[in-house]
């Protein structure tokens, strides 16, 4: 049955330190966010530029206007058919996106929503007022007859939505309703500091987990555990975070660590070189050493994310080798000794972790996924030498796209004779009936592939 194509509303209002500044203020920076992200800039860079007072209110609200940003497009096209300047029509973009949800009380948005075009486009101060205006007076007939667009429906580009109906056509819709979803916060335990149940018991003597789940049942392997928060927290509120006693990494990401330590059906031996290839922001690299004593060298093209993987790894204690290069000229880099292990989470279209970035859906294009798809097999073919006779590598995406997972490995199988596969989970998607045992808060969406190399030859 077709319904309105109002965007779910949050479970609950945005509260946020940022939210004791003036709602014009937040929403004037919101407006700077989403015109920098229509122009082609990641949102972490837009935020990371505003002033540190006004950062988390901003990206609130951000957050909440990108998830509905199809819906408040369409709207603003409808209202406005001429686009007026960038930041007014980002502005009424995000006032009518807001006015979809829960967060403000109507009028109180209309009205702050002008006040903020006072301040930066005085001019535009009237058409801001008669278009929320008139939005509020018409909202349900207007987002009845939006009910048949489905980037307004599903706020993802008509190509995302159009490649997933192709790749997953029983789970196309469940997967865009899940990117919609406001995350949890999923933690992993660092288990050489302790057990997973031990750390667990922390964070309910904390108030961050309720008392029923102190006793919590364990499920799988110490080393893939994941603990869930019911509601972010920052994180200086967990128990021994300074301390390296956990870390904040998605439920999917964390099965890569065991799923390269243990691929041989035992633990790597200490001192096992392992290559953690496009290695930022170091997530998988402090998992692998927590796992392990292994000899891990760390590497990533970007010298500033390649930066915060010294930063991770200083807060766990953890040592390994860190290199900023270029993965697909190994020429440049390597010093010849063969790796036992390979981690390769090549670049992608980041299109499983949506949630959790949700500006990444309109900053793709569908042309950049056959440019990453050539990435990932030039990254793929100049690694493989470098692995042992033996050795396992592990590719992985946190994508949803088979260009960027099953394809490539099926391609990549084809043309290098010595690479056998074996089991791993394949696509993970963000939909509970697709995953066999799903982790309890479905994790992102990822792509998981592990391939032996042939004892026989090269």
């Amino acid at each position: 049955m077709n319904t309105p194509a109002r965007p779910p509303a949050p479970s609950s209002p945005i509260h946020t330190p940022g939210h004791s500044l003036p709602l014009w203020q937040l929403l004037s920076g919101c407006a700077d966010a989403v015109a920098a992200v229509r122009q082609g800039q990641s949102l972490t860079d837009v935020l990371a530029q505003r002033p540190a007072a006004e950062r988390p209110g901003v990206q609130a609200l951000s957050f909440a206007v990108l998830r509905r940003l199809g819906t408040a497009q369409a709207l603003r096209e409808r209202l406005v058919p001429k686009a007026p300047a960038p930041w007014v029509d980002a502005l009424l973009a995000s006032a009518l996106a807001l006015a979809c949800g829960t967060e403000y009380n109507a009028h109180t948005l209309v009205d702050q929503a002008v006040e903020a075009a006072k301040r930066r486009a005085k001019p535009a101060s009237g058409l801001v007022n008669a278009v929320l205006r008139r939005f509020l007076r018409e909202q349900r007939e207007l987002l009845t007859a939006l009910d048949q667009d489905p980037v307004a429906r599903h706020n993802h580009p008509a190509w995302w939505i159009k490649r997933l109906k192709k790749d997953w056509p029983n789970h196309w819709e469940a997967i865009l309703a899940a990117n919609q979803a406001q995350p949890p916060l999923t933690l992993r335990a660092n288990t050489r500091h302790g057990s997973v149940a031990a750390y667990r018991a922390r964070l309910v003597e904390a108030g961050l987990l309720p008392a029923s789940e102190a006793q919590a049942t364990e499920t799988g392997p110490e080393q893939a555990q994941p603990l869930v928060l019911p509601q972010g927290v920052p994180v200086q509120r967990l128990p021994g975070f300074e301390a390296g006693d956990v870390s904040v990494q998605d439920a999917a990401a964390q099965l890569a660590a065991p799923l390269l330590v243990y691929a041989g059906g035992q633990a790597l031996p200490a001192g096992a070189r392992v290559l953690d290839a496009c290695a930022a922001p170091g997530g998988k690299t402090a998992h692998l050493l927590e796992l392990a004593d292994l000899d891990v060298t760390a590497l990533d093209a970007d010298p500033a994310r390649l930066a915060r993987v010294n930063d991770t790894l200083g807060r766990l204690g953890l040592r390994a080798r860190t290199l900023a290069a270029d993965a697909s000229q190994p020429s440049a880099w390597w010093d010849g000794q063969p790796f036992d292990a390979i981690l390769l989470d090549a670049p992608c279209s980041a299109s499983g972790i949506v949630r959790r970035h949700p500006d990444v859906r309109w900053l793709r294009r569908d042309r950049d996924i056959a440019a990453l798809a050539r990435t990932q097999d030039a990254i793929l073919d100049a690694l493989w030498p470098l692995l042992k006779p033996g050795g396992h590598l592990l590719y992985c995406t946190c994508s949803v796209f088979k260009e960027e997972g099953q394809d490539r490995v099926d391609a990549f199988l084809q043309r290098t004779p010595s690479a056998l596969a074996r089991p791993a989970p394949g696509h993970l998607l963000p939909v509970v009936e697709y995953l066999d045992a799903a982790p309890a808060d479905r994790g992102d969406g990822f792509f998981y592939s592990l391939l032996a190399k042939s004892t026989q030859g090269a």
